[in-house]
């Protein structure tokens, strides 16, 4: 049997920064940054790139490392005096060295668990306390599983609201060639209107423009087609309402 070193590394990455490299034996792997707690890569039992890392990148904290998998929390957007999609993806997580029991498949032997908590300083500028877990896990057939708890530590036990979202960036070939399934018929918001709501008249998303839409109360199954690649992406969640589209295009 395979020893735990095979599948979780603990390393330092672009610009000595802290990563997490996960394996499996098939050849899957995943890397994931402490700081953002971000998702930078991700590929296939064939080393072939499943998302997409800007070329601009700069890892250097605490600009948010532009590709991937971001975390946005507290807020998705923006919204009063916050920075754009929260502070998560610009701070630094740590270990989980003592994680509370996640619902993963025990099957699931390349995962990390990642903590980020409340600063003195973040208090200043959204006045809760919290726990941020993420635990990031690698399948035996390359699927990837992100799994989020947010905890709320207020010592006056006043609840608050977030929005939450994983911005991923998916690796597509010709931005024509790609069609996205499981959005049909339902109502989305779109961003290059004003916001304004909107219901989807086609059997399918496809693209010959820019495209910023939020659609609405969508299903646990979304699929991603990339016909040049002959590859399709499919998107299962739980416990989050809604989707927001935002594709980029690698010629």
């Amino acid at each position: 049997m395979a020893s735990e070193n095979v599948y979780v590394e603990h390393c330092k990455g672009v610009n000595g920064l802290d990563k997490v490299i996960l394996r499996e034996i098939r050849g899957c792997s995943a890397e994931v940054y402490l700081d953002g707690g971000q998702v930078t890569s991700w590929k296939n039992e064939f080393r072939e790139q499943l998302l997409f890392l800007s070329s601009k990148a700069t890892f250097k904290p605490p600009n948010a490392i532009r590709g991937g998998i971001q975390i946005c929390f507290p807020q998705f957007g923006t919204i009063g005096s916050l920075e754009q999609h929260g502070f998560a993806r610009n701070r630094l997580w740590s270990v989980d060295r003592d994680p509370p029991p996640f619902p993963a498949n025990t099957s699931h032997r390349a995962f990390v668990d990642l903590i980020l908590r409340h600063s003195e300083e973040e208090v200043k500028i959204w006045p809760h306390r919290y726990e941020c877990r993420l635990r990031v896990a690698l399948g035996p057939g390359g699927d990837l599983m992100l799994t989020s708890r947010i905890r709320n530590t207020n010592t006056d036990g006043k609840s608050f609201t977030f929005t939450f979202a994983y911005h991923t960036y998916f690796s597509v070939t010709d931005i024509s060639e790609v069609r996205v399934e499981g959005l049909e018929t339902l109502d989305y918001l779109d961003n290059l209107k004003n916001r304004e709501r909107f219901t989807e008249q086609g059997d399918a998303l496809t693209f010959e423009s820019e495209v910023d839409k939020v659609y609405l109360s969508t299903p646990t199954k979304i699929a991603i087609l990339d016909h040049e690649r002959k590859r399709t992406f499919v998107l299962r969640k739980d416990g989050l309402p809604d989707a927001g589209e935002f594709i980029v295009s690698i010629h």
